[in-house]
């Protein structure tokens, strides 16, 4: 009987690899339907289908699967986007599939969102449960999971050390929107302590803080604000990091500072110790909102729940904003407040149509949650010393490329002497998904859940790629 059991094996995985040979020969939305749904295949043929996957050696060239599909969308999206030519159609874990099955490591996640990976089984039931029950009901009702989000945030933020005093949560559905919320809330508490004129808004240089209107106008960026001017009136900008401007930047006339304790578009920058402690020790003097944008660098991604946490309990925000990992690419974010300025919020002063539905807060809900254990916040810790052991080993490897490394947990970033296009392309065209940030930067962004093995493969590749870079 074994041995039958064993022939029986031999034959369905010689079928099954005929059957994803078969897949890969057909048109590309066949390829789609099939890679985008669960599969039929039984569970030795889908492992094949990850097993033959091949690492790319090129681009998909003109005549390809890809090119032919973003040939036919292209001219009905708007040119938001300067996209490489690859189309994803499946994640698993910390690797992403294209049209093509070329199988990529993703040191990007998304842009720091995808902290559990890829097609995470629990959380992927969990959206089908959910979507079965109750998907919207709009703010105009209870539903159980808004509160149970906003209960979760705030009492697991204060039982792990961040956030010493938060007291609420506005649910919304993005970062932006957590920004846009910390401001006009901002901008409420200062005209109850201060008056009409205690409206002015501070920010920081190589800051990014969204792209709608106040969120723009607090992201000092030329390039993307210029083509939207005026800005939204009332909005200052500082040199991060500079303790002796503080006094000078944030007035009486000031409402609310917002700062990122890690500055990720910008190019992985840490705010001080005694920078942050000094901004918040200003914004009680004159009687400012000290905000928090953590987009990026919170929810786990320094190996801390929140990036604040590595900084005194004097230095805490008034706002915390979040989105990103929270919803782990499930659209959702947050802004968390203390009750000094929850207490100025009243009915009618804010409101999102889609934001705390049920399905978004539960997902959240089930996300931070898994996030916020103190032994996954410390195997984020470990993960990052592999990191950056082999980014150290490559800067010395590299001199002539690689300055610096900086940045804390998987928020990290190797800052080069040249741009880095080229190498980005390098690195794709071998199976590696890396990001840019600030100026010549390559940011490192992965899944929070990444193996040290997926992170050997992804640096043997990205050393492969300086060689060839710096040939060229």
């Amino acid at each position: 009987m074994a041995a039958l059991r064993l022939a029986s094996k031999r034959v369905l995985t010689s079928a099954a690899k005929l059957q994803l040979r078969s897949v890969a020969a057909t048109n590309s939305s066949l390829f789609v339907a099939r890679a985008a749904s669960t599969s039929s295949l039984p569970a030795e043929a889908r492992a094949e289908f990850v097993k033959e996957a091949r690492l790319p050696s090129f681009d998909p060239p003109a005549d390809s699967q890809s090119a032919a599909l973003v040939s036919q969308h292209l001219p009905y999206m708007v040119a938001t986007y300067a996209r490489p030519p690859q189309v994803f159609v499946k994640g698993d874990g910390c690797y992403l599939y294209d049209i093509e099955n070329r199988r990529y490591i993703d040191f990007n996640a998304g842009i720091a969102v995808n902290a559990l990976g890829h097609n995470d089984a629990h959380l992927c039931n969990l959206i089908y449960d959910q979507a079965k029950q109750l998907i919207h009901v709009s703010n105009l009702y209870h539903n159980p999971w808004t509160g149970a989000l906003s209960q979760l945030l705030v009492e697991r933020t204060k039982e792990m050390g961040g956030f010493h005093n938060a007291s609420r949560a506005f649910i919304c559905n993005s970062g932006s929107e957590a920004n846009e919320a910390a401001i006009k809330f901002a901008r409420k508490v200062g005209k109850a302590v201060g008056g009409e004129k205690k409206v002015g808004i501070v920010s920081f240089e190589n800051s990014f803080h969204g792209r709608t209107m106040g969120s723009l106008s607090a992201t000092p960026n030329k390039k993307y604000q210029a083509p939207f001017g005026p800005m939204v009136p009332g909005f200052s900008y500082g040199k991060y990091n500079d303790v002796e401007g503080i006094n000078a930047l944030v007035t009486e006339e000031t409402c609310g500072v917002i700062v990122e304790p890690i500055q990720g578009e910008g190019g992985v920058w840490t705010g001080s110790e005694v920078f942050l402690t000094k901004l918040r020790k200003r914004c009680t003097e004159v009687g400012a909102v000290l905000i928090y944008d953590e987009i990026q660098c919170g929810v786990g991604r320094t190996g801390k729940l929140w990036a604040h946490q590595f900084l005194p309990k004097e230095a805490h925000p008034d706002i915390l904003t979040m989105a990103k990992a929270l919803g782990n690419g499930f659209p959702i974010g947050a802004t968390m407040v203390n009750e000094w300025v929850a207490e100025k919020i009243v009915t009618g002063d804010h409101g999102t149509t889609f934001g705390g539905n049920p399905l978004a807060s539960r997902v959240g809900h089930y996300v931070f949650e898994r996030i916020a254990k103190p032994e996954f916040l410390a195997a984020v810790e470990e993960k990052s010393k592999v990191f950056v052991k082999h980014l150290n080993v490559l800067k010395a490897k590299y001199p002539e490329v690689i300055t610096e490394i900086r940045g804390k947990g998987l928020i990290l970033g190797a800052q080069l002497d040249r741009d880095p296009t080229a190498l980005i392309k390098e690195c794709r065209e071998r199976g590696l998904l890396l990001i840019t940030a600030g100026t010549n930067v390559v940011r490192f962004v992965p899944p929070l859940v990444i193996e040290e093995s997926v992170i050997e493969e992804g640096m043997q590749i990205l050393d492969e790629a300086l060689a060839a870079f710096v040939k060229k």
